[in-house]
C-alpha cells in the first residue's frame, strides 16, 4: 500500500490516521469549540487537519517549506475568525479552501507551481518496509509530478482526502464539471505513464 509522504504517516506521529476522525460531525464540533472560545480545541483541530493540510499545500506548490509555512497561515487564520467559526455550515471544505487559497497565492508569487521544482517529491511512500512497494510508490510519485498543479491536487482531494467532485470544486473555485474533468484527464495520463513504464524494452 502507498501513502501521501508526509508526517502523518511516520512513526510516532502525533496526527490520527483514524478515518472516523474525519467525519462531519467531528469537525462541526471542533469548530463549535473554537467559536465559543476553547483555544484547546486548536490542538484537536490541529490534529484533525494538519495532514491533509500540508498534502494539498506540498501537491499544489511542490514544495516542503511553503506547505509548512500554509499550514501555519491556515492554523492562524482560524485561530483570528473566533466566533464566525460557528457559521461555517462545512468545516472540511472551508479549511481546504482557505488552505487551497494560500497555496495558490504562493506558488503564483514563487513560480514554483508549472516549473518542475517539485522533481524529487515524494508525493507517496510505500509502508511495511516491501522494497517492490517503495519502488512503486516512487515511481508514481514521479509521475504525479509530471502532472499539472490543478490535476495533482484534484487527485489528493478526491483520493485522499476523501472530498466528492462537488466539494472539489468548491475548494478549487471551479465548476463540479471541470473538478470531475481534471480527475479524469489526470487519471488517464497516470494510466498512460504507468503502462509506459511497464512496456518491455527492446
Amino acid at each position: 500500500m502507498t501513502r501521501p509522504a508526509d508526517p502523518i504517516w511516520s512513526e510516532g506521529a502525533a496526527v490520527s490516521a483514524n478515518p472516523s476522525d474525519g467525519t462531519d460531525a467531528r469537525w462541526r464540533e471542533v469548530f463549535a469549540s473554537l467559536a465559543e472560545g476553547r483555544l484547546a480545541a486548536l490542538d484537536v483541530l490541529y490534529d484533525l487537519a494538519s495532514a491533509d493540510v500540508f498534502r494539498l499545500a506540498l501537491w499544489r506548490t511542490g514544495s516542503r517549506e511553503d506547505a509548512e509555512d500554509v499550514v501555519q497561515d491556515v492554523f492562524v487564520r482560524v485561530a483570528e475568525q473566533g466566533p464566525r467559526l460557528a457559521s461555517v455550515r462545512h468545516p472540511k471544505r472551508w479549511l481546504l479552501t482557505v488552505a487551497h487559497r494560500r497555496a495558490v497565492d504562493l506558488a503564483r508569487r514563487r513560480q514554483r507551481c508549472e516549473s518542475g521544482s517539485a522533481e524529487g517529491i515524494p508525493y507517496l511512500v510505500a509502508t511495511g518496509g516491501d522494497p517492490d512497494r517503495a519502488v512503486e510508490a516512487a515511481q508514481i510519485s514521479m509521475h504525479i509530478n509530471r502532472l499539472p498543479a490543478k490535476q495533482r491536487e484534484v487527485i489528493l482531494l478526491r483520493h485522499f482526502a476523501d472530498c466528492t467532485f462537488a466539494d472539489i470544486g468548491r475548494i478549487t473555485g471551479v465548476p463540479t464539471f471541470t473538478a470531475a474533468s481534471r480527475h479524469r484527464l489526470a487519471i488517464a495520463k497516470l494510466r498512460r505513464l504507468l503502462e509506459k513504464n511497464h512496456e518491455p524494452s527492446s
